[in-house]
């Protein structure tokens, strides 16, 4: 009897610690995106260097709100790049509402050409209107979010250019 009882009681603790630890969720699962978006590579040419990613493309106003929202991780060689029909003024910045995770950002314009590199945190609060807002301080009509310090890692900067090679269409 005090056997079983002490089986039982392991057992409940085993499991009770199983998914207090998410043992039930897959690993990738909280970095997964919440919509789904077209990809594309591109190279970062720089004075010393080509530097490719493989990026997500937010064309749609719906995409470009959802961003890199409630992700929590980006691989190295990986970003998104937010893409306008037009050009964007100066002061459309851009926030970092529900987003986890800390980002470069790299406005280009129409050709490609980069006019202004920020740092962006995650903004910890539970309402949009808190957030701070990250404006460019110039016109562009490409934005490209990579982890925080890639830019600089990289020696990328401002005159360097975002080159598009293709699109690749998820279904």
């Amino acid at each position: 009897m005090r056997h079983m009882m002490l089986t039982r009681t392991v057992a409940l603790i085993l499991g009770t610690a199983f998914f207090a630890c998410g043992g039930d969720k897959e690993p990738e699962a909280d970095a997964a995106p919440l919509m789904t978006f077209d990809t594309a590579r591109v190279r970062i040419v720089s004075k010393s260097d080509t530097i490719p990613l493989v990026v997500e493309l937010a064309k749609t106003n719906e995409q470009r709100t959802m961003g890199l929202m409630e992700r929590t991780r980006l691989a190295d060689s990986a970003g998104m790049l937010f893409m306008y029909d037009a050009m964007q003024p100066a002061n459309a910045g851009f926030w970092m509402f529900r987003t986890k995770i800390p980002l470069d950002i790299a406005f280009a314009d129409s050709a490609g050409v980069i006019r202004s590199i920020r740092n962006m945190v995650p903004c910890t609060t539970g309402m949009a209107s808190q957030c701070p807002t990250y404006e460019p301080g110039a016109r562009y009509q490409f934005a490209l979010e990579v982890n925080a310090g890639f830019f600089g890692r990289r020696r990328i900067s401002v005159g360097d250019r975002v080159i598009v090679a293709d699109t690749v269409k998820r279904r």
